[in-house]
């Protein structure tokens, strides 16, 4: 792992940061001898949208009938939530 100078690594940020990346880290030293370690961070894979399915078993004969049951009664899909107790 390639090690910097502080005064260095300020002056080259770009580079440093591309090299960190390459290599999988850089080392920062300061003039008082504390060691900082530069390395990427890992990215949380895909969307936070992405979620795994939920299999209720239903043919899509069933879910396309609760679907047109639940719009021809006007109910919702979202549960209410419980009315909060008030503070006296």
């Amino acid at each position: 792992m390639r090690e910097y100078t502080f005064s260095r690594a300020r002056q080259q940020l770009a580079s440093l940061l591309d090299l960190a990346r390459q290599e999988g880290g850089v080392l920062i030293r300061r003039r008082d001898g504390q060691v900082f370690e530069v390395k990427p961070a890992r990215r949380a894979g895909g969307s936070p949208l992405d979620v795994p399915g939920v299999d209720l078993e239903l043919s899509s004969g069933e879910m396309m009938a609760a679907l047109a049951e639940s719009r021809a009664s006007g109910a919702r899909f979202v549960r209410e939530r419980p009315a909060r107790k008030r503070r006296k």
